[in-house]
Parts: C-alpha cells; structure tokens; sequence
C-alpha cells in the first residue's frame, strides 16, 4: 500500500466497517512506518478490474507482529483472497523475524474467525467492549511464527 492508495482503500473501509473503520490518519500513521530500513510495517492492497479490491497491514515489535487489518471487497469474500492476503502477512512476520502473531477479530465474524483458524491461529482470550462505538467484544487468537511460515508457504505452493 502506498499514500496514494488511501482514498479507495477508505472507501473499502467505510463499506465493510461503517461503524469502526480506520480514519485517514490512521493509515497515514501506518504507511509512515513501512518504509525504509527501520520498517516495523507491512501493508499491501490486492487489484482487482474496479480497483482495490482488498487491503491488510502487519505490524511488527520485537519477536511479536500483529495483524492490524484484513478487509476484502463483498463481491470479492469467498474466493480466496482473504487467504492470499494473510499469506502474505505472515511471510511478512516472518521477515520481521517474529516468532508469533497476534490478532484480534470481532467476535460476530465467524468467517474471519475460520480464516484464522485454517491457518493455524487459536483463540487466547477476549478484550471486552474493543470495537467501537457498538462495543462489541474481540476474539484474541494467537499463531507461532513456525506454523506461520509452514502455512504461508503451503498457501503460496497451493493457492
């Protein structure tokens, strides 16, 4: 992801979290610390015929990442591109040589809560109230970079 991907990934981001979603300043905060040697970020957007179709963001402190975002375009859910995309984030934690990734998902999205699951995340606790402002409670969930890396590299052979 680069600046000038903002407006459409805003766009996304209006669609899928009406309530919750990120600001510009947010995703300007993100891309300022993704760049150059002192990286601690990874964001990426996946293209697709209208534009952005999808868009996810790692971020990386010491031996633990944390998967910031992964949004997927309605028409674009169920065909694998959630998958393609959080692939693509672990190679990323394994890059910033992280030995676990962390996430946190609402706890009414099951789908994504499958996704994780299917690559080997698990379910560590729950942060009451986390999404904002309908205060609805997040899943943490939890991967060891070893099966990050084995599960990335098992998507990238057969995805």
């Amino acid at each position: 992801m680069r600046w000038w991907d903002i407006d459409r990934v805003l766009e996304l981001e209006k669609d899928l979290f009406p309530e919750d979603a990120w600001s510009r300043g947010m995703f300007w905060s993100e891309l300022a610390h993704s760049r150059g040697p002192e990286a601690t970020r990874r964001y990426l957007v996946a293209e697709g015929e209208g534009g952005i179709v999808g868009y996810a963001g790692l971020a990386s402190s010491g031996e633990q990442a944390d998967v910031q975002t992964i949004a997927v375009a309605r028409e674009q859910q169920g065909t694998g591109l959630g998958g393609r995309l959080l692939a693509e984030l672990l190679r990323a934690a394994t890059a910033f040589e992280c030995h676990e990734v962390m996430l946190e998902c609402r706890v009414d999205n099951v789908r994504a809560q499958k996704l994780y699951e299917r690559y080997g995340f698990e379910p560590i606790g729950f942060r009451r109230g986390y999404y904002q402002p309908g205060n609805v409670d997040a899943l943490v969930m939890r991967l060891i970079t070893d099966q990050a890396t084995e599960e990335a590299t098992e998507e990238k052979n057969h995805g």
